[in-house]
């Protein structure tokens, strides 16, 4: 597909076919809300499309050495953000946002030009064409995605900061390649599940600069406490990924039943999470109570008392690679994690200075000497895997899962294992995939999966079934949806799964 005006009149006039008020669009059925979400989404990609070649335009015709005589300038504004941002009416970052694409754009377009102009020419000279094709910027196929359709202007955008720029380390033939398998996934993930993959991409192959980037995460963090003129004190802070994940972590324990979090099935984790959701104040003023209560009590807390028996825990996944030969007792030894992190089995090279790990529910990733250092913690928990990757069952001794079953779970799946769900391990259950009544189940890791609870009772409300072949899970809808009953491949949101 190409971005023609035709191909821009043609999906304008599919999305005014929908309707023209709320009324007529909750009268369609399911299946025309469906396509029509995807018609209005497809009409979009086109504008944005011209919006970024229009943002360039701008930004061109406002570069700084035009001075006063630049558009934006002329205009008022100090820079073609600010001139893009009054005149539509959008945030700060999507100005830039589409200002950098563009600018991509037609830095990619003005250069396959003169490749063309090359090629074509009577007398074309080889080494000049060779010449004219290397200046083609490695990001080239990003803007081609975008004119034609195929790429959103948000994801081409989370591509472009997620994969970064050249350095010494990373050329533009990695990035590229990097940028060819991006681009066969990027069709069928949203922005933030591109950004995530383009960012891993790129710490694999600049893994020597993860501690650089680390150290630099942990060096900006900040705290800001002041007191305002009414007399009322604001916090401003900004945490690195270690932390940070933690801070997340025990507001979650205390906020969930606020918000859609895990249904507690302990009497007593119950009545706790019961009481949190009939209380008066808002989420925001509990989580603010919470904090000014762990601040008096500090490291006495009672954890049953203030966290419902919810123990807030940052668990820190690593490959065998990643730990030491010869390592202290006490820590994980080769087959078992930190903290609740599978190591996979046929990963059994001795660490090199460049392996990494990961922090759950970051994307981030941690450098050895992090993993070092929280290796050391004397809560880690270690979890045998089997040689094919899989967490060793435990048998039909209980009902329910374990609270070592659920963190292994937790690692293992990601978060919760349904089609596009980005909701952590924190915010999801565990499913037996045979039902321990009706299907005679088995409390084994291997047949249970994470779910959110939305989609937990999506699953059994609407029929849906999960079944596992070897390590695989999939999603078999019911008849009402799909006729076939075309199973949907589950695989592990865990990064670097």
């Amino acid at each position: 597909m190409t971005t023609t005006a035709d191909d821009l009149r043609t999906a304008t006039d599919a999305v005014a076919r929908l309707g023209s008020s709320c009324a007529d669009y909750e009268a369609l059925p399911d299946a025309e809300v469906l396509a029509g979400q995807k018609q209005i989404a497809a009409a979009r990609r086109l504008l944005d499309t011209r919006s970024a070649w229009m943002a360039a335009t701008i930004a061109r015709r406002s570069r700084p050495e035009l001075g006063h005589s630049g558009l934006a300038a002329q205009q008022g504004f100090l820079s073609p953000e600010a001139l893009i941002q009054t005149v539509t009416g959008s945030t700060k970052n999507d100005a830039f946002k589409l200002v950098a694409v563009g600018t991509m754009m037609a830095d990619a377009e003005a250069a396959e030009k003169l490749v063309e102009a090359a090629v074509e020419s009577p007398d074309a000279d080889p080494a000049a064409v060779a010449e004219f094709v290397a200046k083609v910027p490695w990001q080239a196929p990003i803007a081609r995605a975008v004119t034609d359709g195929s790429l959103s202007v948000d994801a081409a955008e989370s591509i472009r900061s997620g994969l970064g720029q050249i350095d010494a380390a990373v050329t533009a033939e990695k990035l590229g390649t990097a940028l060819e398998a991006l681009l066969v996934e990027a069709a069928s993930l949203n922005a933030d599940q591109v950004f995530k993959l383009a960012r891993r991409l790129r710490d694999q192959l600049d893994e020597a600069g993860i501690a650089a980037r680390e150290k630099q995460a942990h060096d900006d963090r900040f705290l800001r406490v002041y007191r305002l003129d009414n007399g009322k004190v604001r916090l401003h802070g900004l945490f690195a990924p270690e932390d940070g994940e933690f801070v997340l972590s025990t507001f979650d324990s205390i906020t969930s039943p606020r918000r859609g979090g895990v249904r507690f099935v302990d009497k007593d984790k119950a009545a706790w999470a019961k009481r949190v959701q009939d209380d008066p104040r808002t989420t925001e003023q509990i989580a603010a109570d919470a904090l000014v209560q762990l601040l008096k009590i500090a490291g006495e807390a009672d954890q049953g008392r203030v966290f419902g028996g919810r123990r807030p825990a940052v668990r820190v996944i690593v490959t065998e690679k990643a730990v030491k030969e010869g390592q202290p007792a006490g820590q994980p030894a080769p087959g078992q994690a930190a903290q609740g992190g599978p190591v996979p089995a046929e990963d059994t090279e001795t660490r090199e200075a460049a392996a990494h790990g990961q922090i759950e529910g970051s994307p981030v990733p941690i450098s050895q000497e992090t993993i070092d250092r929280l290796l050391c913690d004397t809560g880690t928990r270690g979890i045998q895997v089997d040689d094919t990757g899989q967490i060793i069952n435990v048998g039909r001794d209980r009902r329910l899962f374990t609270e070592a079953q659920r963190a292994a779970m937790g690692v293992r799946d990601g978060g919760c294992r349904w089609v596009d769900c980005d909701r952590s391990p924190a915010w999801s259950e565990a499913h037996h995939i045979n039902e321990w009544l009706a299907d005679n189940g088995y409390t084994d890791l291997a047949d249970g999966v994470l779910l959110c609870h939305p989609h937990h009772l999506l699953l059994h409300n609407q029929h849906w079934t999960i079944i596992r072949t070897g390590n695989d899970y999939w999603l078999r809808p019911p008849v009402d949806v799909d006729p076939e009953q075309n199973l949907i491949a589950l695989p592990s949101k865990r990064a670097g799964a």
